[in-house]
């Protein structure tokens, strides 16, 4: 009996109800079968039409998924990020909208001419393919200590028509990344929740992302801001710039921190939900 995209609908509320409210289970509806060739549009005003059995096994298969907690963006294989489509499997985190955030707050306050520009723990590389695509001219190196994640990372970049330069490198070790005062900017999202913050995480983070992304032990959750900021001072020109995303609960501490190296400046910005969320900082040398 030949499948319809009513079938794969009703199969969603069927399974799926108890878990998403209606608005959300119409965008997984969409969202799967956009991965099979059919619009918004045409689920819409054509419930009747023909699944191939194939297809129909795939979408099924999907539903299951996600009634295992499993994230709806790792299941399509895609995210939506600063207006561009970048890739996304269980090698690198989910990129969020605070991180959009960030991405917005480093090109407005960037001012150099075709800035040198280093992203540290680059994961899927939103953050160094989004500058390279609004700063002009900018040069953009990003580094991550998982080469899982930079063959996603390089897909990004080629995907969406961006030139970012790619190195594989542990920030906690490696010590001679940039030569001194070579960079106009470094901007970071580093794993910075704590074994603590992990109780109250839900299962499609826990479960899937990568926790090598993600935690902090509790003794030093500040652990990637100091040797970030540390080497930053080595590596800024002055008047270079320091932008991360932090943990909302150690925003004063991160600011005391990275003024304790001497950096001026030294902000602390909320994020659309009114949490502490970012970081940004001027290096001038003394």
């Amino acid at each position: 009996m030949d499948k319809t995209i009513a079938d794969i609908q009703a199969e969603a509320r069927r399974i799926l109800s108890g878990l998403y409210n209606q608005r959300e289970l119409q965008q997984i509806v969409f969202e799967l079968l956009a991965c099979v060739g059919f619009s918004r549009v045409q689920v819409i005003a054509c419930p009747d039409a023909k699944l191939s059995e194939t297809d129909y096994q795939r979408l099924s298969g999907q539903l299951k998924r996600l009634t295992e907690s499993e994230p709806l963006q790792y299941i399509v294989g895609t995210e939506r990020f600063m207006d561009m489509d970048f890739c996304v499997c269980r090698d690198v985190l989910i990129p969020r909208p605070e991180t959009a955030e960030l991405v917005r707050l480093v090109a407005d306050r960037c001012t150099a001419p075709s800035p040198r520009i280093a992203d540290i723990g680059t994961g899927s590389g939103c953050i160094a393919v989004s500058l390279a695509k609004l700063i002009d001219g900018a040069q953009v190196t990003a580094v991550d200590v998982s080469e899982a994640a930079l063959a996603v990372a390089r897909q990004n970049a080629e995907r969406n028509s961006a030139q970012v330069e790619f190195v594989c490198a542990d920030i906690l070790a490696d010590n001679q990344l940039f030569a001194p005062q070579s960079l106009d900017i470094v901007v970071s999202n580093p794993p910075y929740v704590t074994e603590t913050d992990k109780q109250q995480m839900s299962r499609n983070v826990l479960d899937y992302e990568p926790h090598l992304a993600l935690f902090v032990p509790d003794a030093d959750p500040l652990l990637f801001y100091r040797r970030i900021a540390t080497q930053s001072a080595q590596w800024l020109k002055s008047g270079g710039q320091l932008f991360c995303e932090i943990n909302e609960r150690f925003g004063r501490e991160t600011v005391q921190l990275i003024e304790n190296l001497q950096f001026d400046n030294v902000e602390l910005h909320r994020d659309f939900y009114g949490k502490d969320r970012m970081v940004s900082a001027v290096w001038n040398a003394k």
